[in-house]
């Protein structure tokens, strides 16, 4: 908790009159919503800087208060300033060093070059290697051909080019002696009597191997068996380059022994074109990284079609894909290059170059080797195909190298997403929020029809989740013909809820036009205390979980009797985020219903099709009126009753940020990820608001940044939570749609797991990975 959250809210409290958060933001704000303003006060979270600004204008807080601890003691709370690089004491500790969380460096490059100038061309890889050096790269991928030109036809047949060839490339081998990174660079090379396409790998003053290009195209604009042959059988053999053996073949793995995932397969252009692509068995044999050197010209529509084949491959092969075309300097007699450079893994763009720069382009990204391990893990599929093919890793040569050592605090260059559960392409943003939904809508509806049910009974209380499943209801009449009124919707106010949220349940009630009651639980919450014999009955201020699961267990209670009684059944509220916490109440509680139609949703993505919902005009304007204003509510169990300043209870202040919990989640259940290595993930992903891609209309109030020991504090708590205490409410969840590929925790699904694990591994992990905060 910082200093400037205390100070807001004795402000609002000292003021004549006091002021509730709502009336604070509202007053005060453009405006600031409830939510917003609790999340200053009770978690932690930082404020924008005009906002900053406003609040020290009225005197209420300074900028610096955001930065100072609440008591003066070490805290957990964010800082915005958590940008800044780590303490120079903490700077070395390897949690840190990208490589040891599975990470390497790569980067394309279109170096300047000259038709056929082999000496100018030397000069132009070398000075990029220099650039790669200076950003930390550890693996350069450059174009095909790029010491000698590609579109120089019959001048391959040149000796005096092909001499000069190998010149260029010992004396970029010798260049490599200096420099840290491993360069990949395209040549002319003679072999027995004949001339081959060639990748040749480099690094540390040694050339460790050289890959021919299988396919050689010949059509069309191509006529490259005028001049080269093929090394499709080439396998086992070495060759010799200005004077130094190398291994030599298409059967080469270049394995680093510093960062175990890493390991290389190298492809030439044409060879990813072909229906059998090199680098499928390459990949079969163990390669992680695959960097294809092309010389690709440029036509219309060919960027789409490079992309589609490096995704595809990145995504069937279950790899990282790297790829490096011509650009600016190649020979334009008949022909065009715009020096397209991109990294895919798994199927996501991770960087792209600027296409028809007449610069020199470096085009750097950070690949996450485990990633991909942990995918193929998971995948039995790429086993069995590594076993029809023949096991190609017992049959491949592997070449090992060291990486160079590397400063530790390099950062994270990678698109990571604060919300991985939440749509991020905006160009597909409308379709992606449209599966979702319709997914938990065609859920519904085929439970409906099977059950021949005749209404569907749902509890709403005013909060996201209830908001969201009463809104996949009604369109789920719709879909079907059927009256809204087939959906029976209960407000049960109990000891802690208040007026806003009560309201709020009305008011969407009636502006979807269900039917709708209202059935007040605090008598029979009171008679079954007082059978108890439990303090709260004898006017003592006991909130204990006994006190909270009376009311939910009621609330539940009358749902199931309702829908007996309506010869229907419950629609299920509670999300996938409540399920990985265990944050409801099991058996007669809200962990129980008969269609869990919101338990492949977390809480993320809910707030945010909710938004969408009013986007896009789902529904008319007075029920998009009310979904507002819930969204912009604080995210309450209201169990508990309001304190003597009117706080209410706080979900996210007791288990942490939503925001993180969900990332921390999709981390662990769809990669498994190491908590050290998820605590890494999310600093670089919520340091600092100004950094990286927010989803599309995403409320600049609500953006925040989170410091590393807040993100290890709720890590420690989600890890608790998540491995040690949920999993016997999962183990018995009802029925509900998976929506999101980062996974559902249902039994019948993505995840299994005993009731009676404990976390201490995964704790243990987070002790040890993390340096002393």
């Amino acid at each position: 908790m910082h200093l400037a959250g205390i100070k807001i809210r004795q402000w609002r409290e000292n003021h004549e009159p006091p002021l509730s958060a709502e009336e604070f933001g509202e007053q005060y704000g453009d405006p600031w919503p409830s939510r917003t303003v609790y999340g200053w006060e009770a978690k932690g979270k930082i404020a924008r800087a005009p906002v900053q600004k406003k609040l020290a204008e009225l005197g209420v807080c300074e900028p610096g208060d955001w930065l100072e601890p609440a008591s003066g003691e070490a805290t957990t709370s964010d800082a915005k300033s958590a940008s800044s690089k780590p303490a120079k004491s903490d700077a070395s500790h390897p949690f840190y060093d990208l490589r040891n969380h599975g990470f390497l460096r790569v980067a394309t490059s279109t170096p300047k070059t000259r038709t056929a100038d082999v000496g100018y061309n030397v000069e132009g890889i070398i000075a990029e290697a220099h650039r790669a050096d200076d950003a930390g790269v550890d693996l350069v991928v450059y174009p095909e051909l790029c010491v000698s030109s590609y579109a120089i036809d019959d001048l391959h047949l040149q000796n005096a080019l092909l001499d000069a060839a190998e010149d260029g490339v010992a004396r970029i081998v010798a260049a490599s002696a200096e420099l840290s990174p491993l360069l990949l660079v395209g040549a002319p090379l003679r072999h027995n009597e004949r001339i081959y396409n060639c990748a040749l790998v480099i690094a540390g003053g040694r050339l460790l191997g050289v890959i021919p290009k299988s396919y050689l195209p010949n059509y069309r604009e191509y006529y490259e068996k005028r001049w080269f042959a093929h090394g499709r059988h080439i396998q086992g053999m070495t060759i010799t380059v200005a004077g130094s053996e190398a291994p030599f073949g298409t059967d080469l793995i270049f394995a680093a022994d510093s960062l175990p995932g890493c390991r290389l397969f190298v492809e030439i252009c044409e060879d990813y074109w072909s229906p059998t692509p090199p680098s499928t068995m390459g990949a079969l044999a163990g390669a992680t990284v695959i960097a294809n050197l092309s010389a690709s010209n440029i036509t219309i529509g060919k960027s789409d079609e490079r992309h589609l084949l490096a995704r595809a491959q990145s995504s069937r092969a279950v790899c990282a894909y790297v790829y490096s075309a011509s650009g600016h300097g190649e020979s334009t007699t008949d022909l065009a290059w715009d020096g397209q450079g991109m990294t895919y893994e798994l199927g996501d763009l991770l960087a792209e170059s600027e296409r028809f720069s007449m610069d020199a382009e470096l085009s750097i990204a950070d690949v996450d080797c485990e990633r991909v391990l942990a995918e193929r893990m998971r995948m039995q599929t790429f086993n069995d195909a590594a076993e029809a093919a023949g096991r190609p890793e017992d049959s491949f040569r592997t070449v090992r190298f060291e990486l160079a050592d590397r400063a530790q605090d390099r950062g994270l260059i990678r698109p990571i997403r604060r919300f991985p559960f939440v749509p991020n392409r905006q160009h597909k943003l409308d379709e992606d929020c449209y599966e979702a939904f319709n997914i938990q809508v065609d859920g519904l509806m085929r439970r409906l029809e099977a059950t021949h049910a005749k209404s569907m009974v749902i509890g709403v209380s005013g909060g996201l989740d209830s908001t969201h499943a009463l809104i996949v209801a009604a369109k789920c009449c719709d879909r079907l013909g059927l009256p809204r009124t087939t959906i029976r919707g209960y407000t049960m106010p109990g000891f802690g809820t208040s007026d806003h949220t009560k309201s709020n349940a009305w008011k969407l009630m009636e502006a979807l036009g269900i039917t709708a009651d209202e059935i007040d639980i605090r008598p029979a919450a009171t008679r079954m205390l007082e059978d108890m014999d439990h303090p709260f009955a004898d006017g003592e201020p006991v909130y204990d979980v006994t006190f909270e699961n009376v009311q939910a267990g009621l609330r539940t209670d009358y749902l199931f009797r309702l829908a007996g009684h309506h010869s229907g059944f419950v629609i299920g509220t509670g999300d996938l985020s409540e399920l990985a916490l265990g944050w409801c109440t099991y058996g007669v509680g809200d962990q129980m219903s008969h269609y869990a139609v919101n338990s492949g949703v977390p809480k993320t993505l809910i707030q945010y099709l909710i938004r969408w919902a009013v986007g896009t005009e789902q529904f008319d304007k007075a029920t998009d009126k009310v979904l507002l204003s819930i969204l912009d509510t604080e995210i309450s169990p209201e169990l508990v009753p309001a304190d003597d300043k009117g706080a209410i209870q706080s979900t996210e202040s007791i288990i942490g940020p939503y925001e993180l919990n969900d990332f921390f989640l999709h981390h662990t259940i769809r990669w498994g990820q190491r908590p050290s290595k998820i605590a890494f993930l999310a600093w670089h992903a919520w340091q600092d608001v100004e950094k990286g891609l927010w989803p599309a209309s995403f409320p600049d109030e609500e953006k925040t940044a989170y410091s590393l020991p807040t993100i290890a504090h709720w890590l420690e708590n989600f890890l608790k939570r998540f491995f040690a205490f949920s999993q016997f409410k999962r183990s018995a969840i009802p029925n509900g749609p998976k929506v999101s590929a980062g996974g559902a925790l249902s039994p019948r699904g993505d995840w299994r797991a005993p009731s009676d694990a404990v976390a201490d591994v995964w704790l243990e992990e987070l002790r040890k990975g993390l340096p002393e905060l």
